[in-house]
């Protein structure tokens, strides 16, 4: 008997070789055990397209009105994307999108396999990532500037009353600029957030940002969060024995790679994209990462943290087998599950999205992966057997 769902969960489909990924998931391992209940929204690059993106805005509504959703990877197209696909114009990213509506805080953390060994020694314990998911480049405005021009940062009051001027550069050649952004609110709820996920969770938190460069920009950061900590959670942490540290990016990039693990990272926007990729890809795979967005007020996203995974879709196209991995994809759905089930009161969804957990993981451990995985696997007395990504669904099956 198939377990049942209240409320439904809103599911955002995605594209290329993940949207291939997802379909296989959802029939091999949800479908014959769950009456899966979805709001559908689909976020590949043509529907974004030909709804001139509301689509991406429907979705993240979707996910404040229902409160959980699950997300398949999906194309931020460049230049070369447009061209490809034949795009109106070079639509922003989806997840920046859904960050901005839901103003929520990303945490990544690796999901660890016996017998995959980090890249790096010493790591014993996860490192989670908390990034920002607000602001920077996700939501820049920026242009190309012709030589002879000059560009300024201009602000102005509410009436549009201009009460400061700066010049940003005066370019003799053309050139480019970009301005970025960020509120006072959206680093505030993310202090918050990512005190309150160390708390759970029992970890140090370590954050780096720039704030002797970028000396208005950064520093903004460094003084809320050392506010909110000193005002709200330094007791709380003291009592649990945690630590709360910034320093410079720099130095905690050097106190990372020559630690046990073990702590929250805190970044900025576009230094978790970045860190949150290393740290999963020195832990073993980006197909080896959990990501889940938390807004302040409670709602949930769960993702994979890593692309499309192009190569394997057009040799897929081809007619090739490909050897994808869909664990990070099969957390997303796991992660929902537990969340959807734990808000509406249905155990029976964490139950089984537990057991799932445990079949992937076990199926890796006694030697069956995908070919990612292969080069990083010792394990004594195991040789890996290398698995398309449908016959590793399958295998996983059969352990469920």
């Amino acid at each position: 008997m198939k377990i049942e769902m209240k409320t439904p969960l809103v599911e955002m489909d995605g594209d290329e070789m993940t949207r291939v990924l997802w379909g296989w998931i959802k029939e091999i391992l949800l479908e014959p055990y769950i009456s899966l209940k979805t709001e559908y929204y689909d976020l590949g690059l043509k529907e974004r397209d030909r709804t001139d993106d509301r689509v991406t805005v429907e979705s993240a509504e979707a996910a404040r009105r229902l409160g959980v959703a699950v997300k398949c990877a999906t194309i931020t197209p460049n230049a070369a994307r447009v061209e490809e696909y034949g795009l109106k114009e070079m639509w922003k990213s989806p997840n920046g999108t859904i960050r901005r509506i839901l103003d929520g805080t990303v945490f990544r953390s690796p999901i660890l396999v016996d017998g995959i060994t980090p890249y790096v020694p010493g790591w014993k314990k996860p490192i989670a990532i908390a990034r920002h998911a607000y602001g920077d480049i996700y939501n820049a405005v920026e242009t190309k500037v012709p030589g002879g021009s000059s560009a300024y940062l201009v602000v102005c009051d509410g009436s549009g009353k201009e009460i400061s001027r700066q010049k940003v550069h005066a370019f003799s050649g053309d050139g480019i600029a970009q301005a970025v952004h960020n509120t006072d609110k959206s680093i505030s709820d993310f202090a918050r957030s990512c005190f309150n996920y160390a708390l759970s969770e029992r970890l140090d938190v370590w954050f780096g940002a720039k704030d002797t460069i970028s000396k208005v920009y950064d520093h903004r950061f460094k003084d809320i969060f050392r506010e909110i900590y000193e005002n709200e959670y330094k007791n709380s942490f003291e009592k649990a024995g945690l630590e709360f540290m910034y320093t410079l990016i720099d130095d905690v990039v050097a106190r990372v790679m020559r630690s046990e693990g073990g702590m929250l990272w805190v970044c900025k926007n576009y230094d978790g994209d970045v860190m949150s990729d290393m740290v999963a890809t020195a832990f073993g795979s980006l197909g080896m990462m959990s990501s889940v967005l938390v807004s302040p007020d409670g709602k949930y996203e769960y993702e994979a943290a890593h692309g499309t995974v192009t190569r394997h879709y057009y040799k897929y196209l081809n007619g090739e087998q490909t050897s994808t991995n869909p664990v990070a994809t099969i957390w997303a759905w796991t992660g929902a599950l537990k969340k959807r089930g734990e808000l509406d009161g249905i155990p029976a969804l964490p139950e089984f999205a537990e057991k799932l957990e445990k079949a992937t993981l076990s199926t890796v451990e006694e030697g069956f992966m995908t070919g990612d995985l292969i080069p990083m696997f010792k394990k004594e007395g195991v040789t890996p057997v290398k698995l398309n990504s449908r016959e590793f669904l399958f295998k996983i099956a059969e352990k469920l």
